[in-house]
């Protein structure tokens, strides 16, 4: 006896149909379809068993009861019986389409190919995914299937096979397959309620639940039967009740007791923190009225004659579900406290409840009844109805369309393809994807060391498009990096943007690597110039302001921080002069006007020339005001006339005190001074390398550097002395002020 795949794949979908051919083309009408196409599927069939132990026969017949029992017409209830056939015959689409027509054999074979494609996808939720994330998992496996196809009919099979399958376990008393049950859950299930179909959601909802946690289905199963009797006994009390009060006040309704669904009354207690007596499922009714004014009058007769629990009325005439789902909510208490749901609804808002897009399943079948509570007055309008509701599903599963899509009437999954991995984890790529998307956005190392594919088990090149449903799997090397070609757009190589980057990052990667190489090669010459051997390099690298000493050496190799910058801070600071080293200058040999061999430009008014030298402790540079003190064996002393030491020795020898000025320069310039700068800013990382950058790009040399980290209320503050070289001191202010915009920078001054 041969074993079959179960018909319980999850739902497939017609590959590469466009939205609206697909959904256009309903079965057509044939004499005795049903019949035939049982007769036609019989002997096949018939001594065959699925893989779940149930005979196939007895799977199509139920499969084809369930269409029957929410709307489906004959020709979707045959066509269940060509789908199982198709397994059982050598040229399955030419057999079917010649007994049969085309739209039938295209129906039955794409959803055969599907079932066994999904069949795998639910393999691999029993293996290791290739995402840890199952809620990403479950949605690209609902989008898959939308991208399959956009054909309704698949849909309505697949959803109504499965429910059979979940029956069978049921009533053998075994457990179903855990990725089975978790599939009907998250993906079957929520597909049914947007169709509006809560006869088959409800039903899923509990048969999975039930395989899935079956302790607590049997507790609250358990609760529900306690005192079953006494609920059931007041409820058919309160229900003959309300109706006759509803006919008896001239509004014309039918009163119904609502079954109850474990898996929503789980649901609510652990959504709502509720206990099991609680829930107001538990004790529910369904008024029927006439028609929608008498849905209103019925509900004020129930607010009326009970007290309305607040915050518990829904309103889902006036605003529809986006399903189409139509009724009135609202939860009352009787005289002894006790809660019970009610919902008012009109027969066709409880049809359309119950079956959803299977009341309005084919356009003949919709006729001007329309779809959705969209009346139609003509076949066309149904169509467009049908696509409406079509296109709002796909809507809700993969986000916000365009509106230039919409107008276009183009399926939202157009530019998204879906392939299977070796272990059957969906992945989802953009339209025109290749296998070496595919391996980037497994993971990046995969992509960098892939070097061939295979697509369905056929060697392929690597610029072959992915095709939806394809199994792809890659074949790597153990080392390596991409090619450059594989950026040439017109090689055709990658589509996503996820992967292009990946490659770039790696070229940049190899490029920085290169940077960083010179930049060490730099500072360690540098470091055995200045005897420095034993320094290391990343304390090097903190003393500068830098995270790591590869972030100094990818500045150096970029030639964005000065070697010199480095040498000037290694060196120690020369002492300040003493303030007490007084003596007559000696008479300096006469020099030309301007000459600054011996001492930067100054000449010393009233005398010819005397030795001078710019003090270290203000670092005087024109156009400053200055004034010079005769030192000790050093000749003239040259400050700023603000300087706070040349004010306090002056106060104890005026007489040192001589006046000079700045000599004129040399045609061509060249003369440069150091000046001091502190900086005061918020500490961060980065920040020296930042500020360096600045005088590197206004082209003024940094001599000096030394930086002070102190700890306060604000986080941190970083205190900097930047001695600069400069030609003339406005120069230096037009710097500043951009130093000042440098993030985190509060203050920028020359000292």
């Amino acid at each position: 006896m041969k074993h079959t795949a179960a018909g319980q794949g999850a739902l497939p979908v017609l590959a590469n149909a466009s939205i609206v051919t697909a959904t256009a083309g309903s079965l057509p009408d044939q004499p005795h379809a049903l019949m035939r196409a049982r007769a036609f599927a019989e002997p096949l069939i018939a001594s065959e068993t699925l893989d779940t132990g149930e005979n196939i026969l007895a799977h199509a017949d139920a499969v084809a009861a369930i269409l029957r029992a929410i709307g489906g017409s004959e020709a979707m209830q045959a066509a269940t019986y060509l789908v199982h056939a198709c397994a059982h015959l050598n040229r399955p689409q030419e057999v079917i389409a010649k007994a049969f027509g085309a739209n039938f054999a295209a129906l039955a074979i794409e959803t055969t190919k599907l079932v066994h494609v999904q069949k795998q996808a639910r393999a691999s939720d029993a293996k290791a995914q290739l995402t840890e994330d199952t809620a990403a998992q479950t949605e690209n496996v609902r989008k898959m299937l939308l991208a399959f196809s956009r054909d309704l009919r698949v849909v309505m099979l697949r959803l109504a096979s499965r429910l059979q399958t979940l029956r069978h376990f049921a009533s053998v008393r075994q457990p179903a397959p855990l990725a089975m049950a978790r599939e009907s859950l998250h993906v079957f299930a929520p597909l049914a309620n947007r169709l509006g179909i809560w006869q088959i959601k409800w039903e899923m909802e509990d048969l999975a639940f039930r395989f899935l946690e079956p302790d607590t289905y049997k507790h609250v199963a358990r609760l529900l039967d306690q005192k079953r009797a006494e609920r059931e006994g007041f409820m058919e009390a309160l229900r003959a009740q309300l109706e006759r009060e509803l006919n008896s006040s001239g509004i014309a309704a039918l009163v119904q007791g609502r079954p109850k669904h474990i898996y929503s009354i789980v649901k609510k207690m652990r959504g709502k923190s509720l206990d099991f007596d609680q829930v107001f499922d538990i004790r529910a009714l369904r008024v029927i009225a006439a028609d929608v004014k008498g849905c209103y009058a019925a509900l004020g007769f129930v607010h009326a004659s009970f007290t309305p629990v607040e915050g518990e009325f829904d309103d889902y005439i006036a605003k529809p579900k986006s399903n189409g789902y139509q009724s009135l909510h609202t939860v009352v208490r009787d005289a002894q406290q006790r809660a019970v749901e009610i919902q008012i609804r009109t027969q066709a808002m409880h049809d359309h409840a119950e079956h959803g897009v299977a009341a309005h399943w084919a356009y003949k079948e919709a006729g001007t009844k329309g779809y959705s509570g969209v009346s139609a007055s003509s076949e066309y309008d149904a169509k467009i109805a049908v696509l409406r509701q079509l296109l709002a599903w796909e809507r809700d599963l993969s986000g916000p369309a365009s509106a230039k899509a919409r107008e276009a009437n183009q399926g939202l999954f157009e530019d998204r393809i879906y392939v299977l991995s070796p272990d059957a984890a969906v992945v989802e790529l953009p339209q025109g994807a290749t296998a070496l998307d595919f391996a980037y956005s497994v993971h990046t190392s995969l992509g960098h060391r892939c070097r061939g594919a295979r697509l369905d088990g056929a060697m392929v090149p690597l610029n072959t498009p992915l095709q939806n449903g394809q199994t792809v799997e890659i074949v790597t090397t153990k080392e390596g990096g991409p090619s450059r070609d594989w950026l040439n757009p017109e090689l055709g190589f990658l589509a996503s943007h996820r992967a292009k980057s990946k490659v770039r990052a790696w070229f940049n990667a190899q490029a920085m690597t290169q940077t960083v190489a010179r930049g060490r090669e730099a500072v360690e010459k540098l470091l055995q110039r200045e005897g420095r051997t034993a320094m290391k390099l990343e304390d090097l690298a903190a003393q500068l302001g830098f995270k790591s000493a590869d972030e100094l050496f990818e500045v150096v190799g970029k030639d964005e921080l000065s070697l010199r910058t480095i040498e000037n801070m290694l060196k120690p600071p020369e002492p300040a002069p003493s303030q007490d080293d007084y003596v007559l200058a000696k008479k300096a040999r006469p020099e030309k006007t301007g000459d600054r061999g011996s001492k930067g430009g100054v000449l010393v008014v009233g005398i010819d020339s005397l030795l001078t030298q710019l003090a270290k402790c203000c670092k005087p540079a024109p156009p400053d005001v200055i004034l010079g003190f005769v030192t000790k064996g050093k000749g003239v002393s040259i400050h700023r006339s603000d300087c706070s030491n040349f004010r306090n020795m002056a106060s104890g020898s005026p007489d040192r005190v001589i006046e000079v000025q700045w000599s004129q320069p040399k045609k061509g310039g060249g003369s440069v001074y150091p000046v001091d700068v502190a900086i005061e800013a918020a500490d961060r990382q980065g920040l020296l390398r930042d500020i360096s950058e600045v005088f590197a790009k206004e082209k003024m040399n940094v001599i000096g550097v030394q930086t002070q980290s102190v700890k306060d209320n604000r986080g941190g503050t970083a205190r900097m002395t930047f001695t600069v070289e400069v030609a003339e001191s406005g120069r230096l202010n037009q710097v500043l002020a951009i130093v000042a915009e440098v993030g985190g920078v509060r203050s920028a001054r020359r000292r």
